[in-house]
């Protein structure tokens, strides 16, 4: 991933943790700026858990988020 995928559309898709899987709505976001910040709101509920897809088809863990989200939205 570079920083100019920063700007580039991402999904992401909040999971409740410790639930029965079932099918989960993603939201599209113009850049992965906004899909982090919104991720990085979401891990305030211990119960979510998100995850995003970038447009390159990264995908983005909550723990991957949890340590590099807030640099990444700095940039």
């Amino acid at each position: 991933m570079t920083l100019s995928d920063l700007d580039k559309p991402a999904d992401l898709t909040i999971w409740p943790r410790g639930m029965s899987a079932r099918k989960q709505e993603g939201h599209e976001f113009r850049t992965l700026r906004e899909a982090l910040t919104a991720a990085a709101d979401a891990l305030r509920d211990p119960k979510a858990l998100p995850w995003i897809v970038t447009e390159e088809g990264h995908i983005l863990s909550p723990d991957w988020i949890a340590a590099n989200g807030p640099v990444a939205r700095s940039h």
